[in-house]
């Protein structure tokens, strides 16, 4: 008999009042939460992304500094579960998912201008942040597990949500 998995919780928002575009990803994989950072597997193109939009390497910064950095551009992180049960960091295998407080984004951000769903699992919840009346992204997933999209593919998807809200030139 399999033991069912422990109950894991996953990282805080990062989102301030002044923030445009929050980007909300489906539940951290498993070197996100050992090292309780957003995107912190190696091959995620997550950082890679933000430093080709911005014109700055973001991954040769301390995680806090690159949080700063996002904090003063107008961009949040969040995910879409506040909890659930998952051996290894597939999406896939997330069960028991519980969700976070999506509705009351615009409680903790009311300069917010837009959505944007990394990848499909966090994208089934776009009924609920489409409700907030704002605009809404689904954007390619920056894991590494989407090898189908190249890298030059993917930025041009997330090029267009962070030009729309003015987090990106």
């Amino acid at each position: 008999m399999r033991a069912e998995p422990a109950l894991l919780t996953g990282l805080g928002p990062v989102i301030a009042p002044h923030t445009r575009l929050v980007v909300l990803g489906s539940f951290p994989g498993a070197r996100s939460l050992a090292e309780q950072q957003y995107y912190a597997h190696p091959r995620n193109h997550f950082w890679p992304i933000l430093s080709a939009l911005w014109e700055i390497d973001l991954r040769s910064m301390p995680y806090q500094q690159r949080l700063t950095v996002l904090l003063q551009r107008g961009l949040g992180l969040w995910d879409v579960y506040a909890g659930c049960r998952r051996e290894g960091s597939l999406d896939s295998a997330i069960e028991d998912a519980r969700p976070n407080d999506l509705a009351g984004l615009l409680r903790q951000a009311p300069g917010l201008r837009g959505i944007a769903h990394n990848g499909g699992e966090s994208a089934r919840s776009m009924r609920v942040t489409g409700a907030l009346g704002l605009p809404v992204w689904r954007l390619p997933s920056t894991s590494p597990a989407n090898a189908s999209w190249s890298f030059e593919r993917k930025l041009a998807a997330w090029r267009e949500a962070f030009v729309a809200t003015g987090v990106a030139a």
